[in-house]
């Protein structure tokens, strides 16, 4: 009968079986390693003691292998910009940027991302000239935001922002050109 059955190597108490390797062809095998680095170590290195040159006793202090930035390191780098100025060219993709001269009034849509003009109105265009009396009166404004407002919806922009600069007021021809978008639908952010 123990010719038929091989024999088994039995387990003492205390002892483990040898690990099994995995064959090349086993499913185990395709597995991969992980070859993550193990998490930083904490160093205990001692701390020198000012003013006691003599002294040769030392405290340890533990300092940890990376840390946030502290203040002083922030104010370093001032040009750091702020969450609203990182992430506002994503939440109001679209401006709307308006430039009066002498003779003519300007208006386009930008896209900030692509810097892809979305739609353009001006006094100077062809048609424009020959039919308005005037090129900058408060007319030629309502007649440059209504062509704004009906192109950018062509365009499937139907939401814009306008970033006054520095002391500018939303006011006379300016306030008549944004004015007469929101009435034509557009929802200014």
């Amino acid at each position: 009968m123990a010719a038929l059955y091989p024999a088994t190597p039995t387990l003492h108490a205390g002892s483990l079986p040898p690990p099994l390797r995995a064959s090349p062809l086993s499913w185990s095998a395709s597995i991969a390693v992980s070859r993550i680095p193990p998490p930083p170590r904490l160093a205990l290195q001692p701390l020198p003691t000012p003013n006691a040159p003599g002294n040769r006793q030392q405290s340890l202090v533990v300092r940890a292998a990376w840390t946030r930035r502290s203040r002083g390191e922030a104010e370093a780098r001032p040009n750091r910009k702020s969450w609203k100025q990182r992430t506002d060219m994503y939440m109001r993709p679209f401006l709307l940027n308006v430039f009066f001269s002498k003779r003519f009034v300007h208006a386009k849509v930008m896209h900030r991302g692509t810097s892809k003009v979305i739609a353009v109105a001006t006094t100077n265009a062809k048609d424009l000239r020959l039919t308005l009396p005037s090129l900058v009166d408060d007319n030629a404004c309502r007649t440059i935001g209504r062509l704004i407002a009906e192109r950018s919806m062509d365009a499937d922009v139907f939401a814009m922002a306008y970033e006054p600069k520095k002391n500018e007021r939303i006011e006379g021809k300016l306030g008549i050109i944004i004015d007469t978008i929101k009435e034509h639908g557009i929802i200014f952010a």
